[in-house]
């Protein structure tokens, strides 16, 4: 759990005069650049139409001034061509009122529109950059708070910051014309406006500040909440958490998350109140002060009517375009921190590939890991130490140990999700590192004992073994028969179509050993892999299928590599290789029997297991 108190204060973007300018500058371009590019028409529309919107409010108290004037002179004088000439600037106003309503209805439009696109367009951009970051950042907590962070609030933030960037621009003009109808008659009332509103300037920009912090702050908290709701309503976890009685104290958790953060809420909260409530009161006693000075000179006959009318209303609009403005500016600051978050991930240097190399120069060498070590990002200790293996065309090699002892991690290395810290791994007489990423996931088959069980089409997820056969029927078939699970397949209500897992209508839920061969079936849909690999492949089968999919295995293998992860003796045996692993190093290497002669680890293990079955 969070503390209940937030932590010391994370120095905000661009705190310090030019400093928070250049900021909020930055990102308002990249943002405006970001929303220009996800429709141009509608940007340009909703552009055109904020500047439009600047130029009616002091219009339109401008002819409510002449009415006033032109009512006052009617009366005055009788004449019907006064009042015919009041009525015709009532229908002048009539036409801007008209045309602002329609402006701002269009704007709604536009940038209600421009919202749902801008905001896919963003989640794609994550998505897009999230598939380019190497393993190692998944496998950090910070990489999720960042994902969760930016897709929380950036999808909307940039077209916020350019909404306001134009309001500034449509409250400029505003301001304009406010400032020649009030200077008309004193530029001191607009020095007296501008003081009464810099407090709630200056408070909304510290309050945005320390909501960034919370927000930020509050991150991994609502992710573990996240989690929690998971595990109590989805169905993968209802079995355990009924049988274990895990609800009540993981709703607890929940609970106490939630009060934790709702603590933070209140305080920000109940501050922006106390803020706003203070600037409201300076604001009405500014206005109420220029009003007098108005009131006072209409009485003294120094102006008309209509000109203190004119003013009264330009006076509080006016009052409320500059708070909107201070505003705004004080909001492209809150906006641009978080725009920052997406700039964060989307500018996160990436290693580049620098491998082109689509063929090794001796395909008769097979796998080479040379002196190979690797730590894990963080850990005290290497996962694997001096590794030397080579496992030539057409062997199959199992690799045995106790978990933790690296085996995975060795496959890892192979499929380049990670480099070696040390040491080099090569395919065919060329390290990894020169081959061309695309070119070498296709030659390597590969099935991890926590495959994903993907809430797809049961041929879809046979498909996704190679992405080329993700719409093919006949290979699906072909695969699914060589992992025993076609049968399984055909009884299912539409077969191959049939939709698995719970999330979605009509979903079929499979056993663990049916999800398992049909795990193992996307090994065999890679036609064009000479390297298969199968961690732990057969864990939640029988002994009787186990042997099957072996026999198989066995002849799919030919002249390629297999590599095999069990704790199953009855499978590793019939490798050609066993390589035995203990604390990050092959300890052992040899055939069952020549390793059983030996009398080392392997000979322990093996008669530890065999004991089982006595």
């Amino acid at each position: 759990m969070i503390s209940p108190e937030p932590p010391p204060p994370i120095p905000a973007p661009g705190v310090g005069g030019v400093r928070r300018l250049s900021g909020v500058l930055r990102y308002t371009w990249q943002a405006l650049s970001l929303v220009w590019g996800t429709n141009r028409s509608l940007a340009a529309w909703l552009a055109a139409l904020s500047l439009t919107l600047g130029l009616f409010p002091a219009a339109t108290a401008w002819v409510g001034k002449v009415i006033v004037d032109g009512v006052v002179q009617a009366a005055t004088s009788g004449s019907p061509d006064d009042r015919w000439s009041v009525m015709m600037w009532v229908t002048v106003e009539l036409g801007l009122v008209v045309l602002m309503t329609a402006a701002q209805r269009a704007r709604a439009v536009a940038d209600a529109l421009l919202r749902v696109q801008l905001a896919e367009h963003v989640h794609e951009l994550v998505l897009e950059k999230a598939l380019t970051l190497p393993l190692s950042e998944f496998e950090d907590s910070e990489t999720y708070d960042r994902i969760t962070r930016t897709r929380r609030e950036a999808s909307f933030r940039p077209l916020s910051l350019a909404r306001r960037a134009l309001d500034l621009v449509q409250g400029s003009l505003s301001l304009l014309g406010y400032a020649v109808l009030v200077s008309t008659f004193s530029p001191w009332l607009l020095l007296l406006l501008g003081g009464a509103a810099a407090p709630a300037f200056l408070a909304e920009t510290r309050l945005a500040t320390d909501a960034f912090r919370l927000f930020r702050w509050r991150a991994p908290e609502e992710r573990r909440r996240y989690y929690l709701e998971t595990v109590l309503a989805r169905d993968d976890h209802a079995k355990e958490v009924k049988l274990l009685e895990l609800g009540a104290p993981l709703l607890a958790r929940y609970r106490a998350g939630f009060r934790e953060l709702y603590a933070a809420d209140r305080r920000l909260t109940v501050r922006r109140g106390v803020f706003g409530f203070s600037a409201s009161v300076a604001g009405a006693l500014a206005l109420a002060a220029a009003y007098a000075w108005i009131a006072w000179d209409a009485v003294d006959a120094a102006i008309s009517v209509g000109t203190m009318t004119m003013l009264m209303v330009v006076l509080r609009q006016a009052q409320a375009a500059l708070t909107a403005f201070l505003g705004s500016i004080a909001g492209m600051y809150d906006d641009n921190q978080y725009v920052t978050l997406l700039y964060e991930l989307l500018e996160q240097p990436v290693p580049a590939s620098s491998g082109k190399a689509t063929a090794g120069p001796d395909p008769r060498d097979g796998i080479r890991f040379v002196d190979v070590g690797f730590t894990y990002p963080g850990a005290p200790t290497p996962a694997l130490s001096g590794v030397n293996l080579h496992v030539p065309p057409g062997t199959k090699l199992a690799l045995v140990g106790r978990n933790g002892s690296g085996k995975t991690t060795l496959v890892k290395l192979l499929t380049r999700l990670y480099a070696p810290s040390e040491g080099r791994v090569l395919l065919d007489g060329l390290d990894l590192a020169e081959w061309d990423e695309t070119a070498l996931r296709r030659r390597i088959g590969v099935i991890f004992q926590d495959f994903v069980r993907y809430q797809l089409t049961a041929g879809e997820n046979v498909g996704v073994g190679d992405v080329r056969a993700l719409d093919d029927e006949a290979r699906w078939r072909e695969a699914a028969e060589r992992a025993l699970v076609h049968d399984d397949i055909m009884a299912l209500p539409l077969g191959y179509r049939t939709q698995l897992g719970k999330w979605f209508a009509g979903g079929q839920e499979l056993s663990l050993g049916e999800w398992q061969k049909i795990a193992l079936s996307r090994a065999f849909v890679r036609r064009d892999a000479d390297v298969l690999i199968l961690d732990e492949p057969t864990a939640s089968l029988d002994a009787e299928a186990e042997a099957q999919i072996f026999s198989r295995f066995r002849d799919l293998i030919g002249s390629r590599i297999g590599i095999v992860i069990s704790h199953r003796f009855s499978t590793v045996r019939v490798a050609d290789q066993i390589a035995v692993l203990d604390g990050g190093r092959v300890v052992e290497l040899g055939t069952h029997d020549s390793l059983v002669a030996r009398g080392g680890r392997y000979a322990m293990l093996f008669a530890i297991q065999a004991a089982g079955y006595r």
